[in-house]
């Protein structure tokens, strides 16, 4: 029989959170069962709202892949925070909710009255999470940054790239993907299991810069033991050789290798059916390999262009050889058979963009349901619903708050 109860149902969520990692994280809790109702404004929406990619090139704030993603399941009320009766009606809602969420720079909230001091007076057991680039104090705490500030403050980007180019960074917001919502999901469960326990609420401080550094652990106790600064490598193992990145066939195809012991290596040698090039005396320990790991990679990437990246890797794993065939975006969503086995991408039907693509969490329960089960929501598309049916408030005064701007 299919699972039917999610986890978390019955918490409500008051989302004030925006862009990147804010928002993965309550798009988790949500994915658990828990309602989350995103609180934003027509005047200052979502910048991921306006970001990249949109349904068939078309922008629009309802149109954006990448929000749909980190939103789905979500339910969307515009309010101005800006205006007193605004204010007033999120505060009225954060007294239904169990979990207020903000990610942004400290104080923000304080000056809108729903910080946590005024919230705590208002609901005594609220769990409040403030997920501030640097954290509610200290001398760095009214930096504003988004991902790429956090990698460059902890040392992330330092270490990522080639040794003789500038620091590359991640490509991408990394922090707003892995650390931050990770953690900030984990907390917030250890505070309602806590709440549940002793009836008693919580303020979370979490700066993001921290659970980024949680990243770093070899580099940061190679300094604080050794006296020694990590730079970029690349591709290049400090211990093992060959490890990096050869070139398969077709056009940009690549499969990434990494040999730790003697026999991965003899396995290796003998799935490229290159014993003549490769079996050399001298690269039959790890010491050799790795003091002329320059030569190997030209030589390895020479026989592995005549390959196939899959086929190759198939070959390889069979012989217990670590690899994996590089994909890019268009595989992974076509072409992976794993994920297409775990059913990781759900297909959901959304009011403006049709039928769009949305990520399963990385988890699947035994008896309980997860994952995205209905579209990332329009702007504002349940600003009614929840003032009439949760808050009470007559459509009359509903359209009216609407048309004066306090709704919007």
């Amino acid at each position: 029989m299919a699972a039917s109860r999610q986890l978390l149902s019955g918490v409500r969520i008051a989302d004030f959170s925006w862009i990147g990692a804010g928002s993965y994280t309550t798009k988790m809790l949500a994915d658990l069962g828990a309602e989350v109702i995103k609180i934003e404004s027509s005047v200052y929406p979502d910048l991921l709202r306006t970001s990249r990619p949109f349904k068939d090139g078309k922008p629009g704030v309802n149109r954006s892949g990448y929000f749909a993603d980190r939103n789905a399941t979500k339910r969307s009320i515009t309010i101005n925070m800006k205006e007193p009766r605004g204010r007033d009606i999120a505060r009225a809602l954060i007294a239904k909710s169990d979990i207020v969420c903000n990610n942004f720079a400290p104080g923000v909230m304080d000056r809108w009255g729903v910080g946590y001091a005024d919230i705590v007076a208002l609901k005594p057991d609220i769990v409040f999470i403030s997920m501030s680039m640097q954290g509610a104090s200290g001398p760095e705490k009214d930096y504003i940054g988004y991902g790429m500030t956090m990698t460059a403050l902890t040392g992330l980007q330092f270490l990522t790239g080639l040794p003789d180019r500038v620091p590359a960074g991640t490509g991408t917001n990394y922090p707003d993907h892995i650390p931050n919502p990770c953690h900030a999901a984990f907390v917030l469960v250890a505070a309602l299991i806590h709440r549940k326990r002793t009836g008693q609420g919580q303020f979370i401080d979490l700066a993001q810069t921290e659970p980024t550094l949680a990243l770093l652990g070899p580099a940061l106790l190679d300094a604080a033991v050794n006296g020694h600064t990590q730079t970029r490598s690349g591709n290049a193992h400090e211990c093992f050789a060959p490890h990096g990145v050869y070139p398969c066939k077709g056009n940009d195809r690549w499969i990434a290798i990494g040999v730790e012991t003697d026999a991965q290596w003899q396995a290796l040698i003998e799935v490229l059916g290159a014993p003549e090039v490769l079996g050399q005396p001298r690269w039959r320990s790890p010491l050799g390999r790795l003091h002329e790991r320059g030569q190997l990679d030209e030589l390895i990437g020479a026989s592995t262009r005549a390959w196939d990246s899959d086929q190759l890797m198939r070959a390889l794993q069979a012989r217990a050889v670590p690899c994996g065939a590089v994909r890019d975006a268009h595989d992974v969503l076509h072409r992976d058979e794993q994920l297409a086995h775990r059913k990781h991408w759900i297909r959901l039907e959304h009011p403006e963009m049709g039928e769009t693509i949305y990520n399963s969490e990385a988890f699947r329960f035994s008896d309980a349901l997860v994952g995205p089960l209905r579209a990332a929501p329009r702007l504002g598309e349940h600003t009614l619903d929840i003032c009439t049916s949760l808050l009470g408030m007559p459509v009359e005064e509903v359209e009216r708050l609407a048309q004066q701007g306090v709704l919007k």
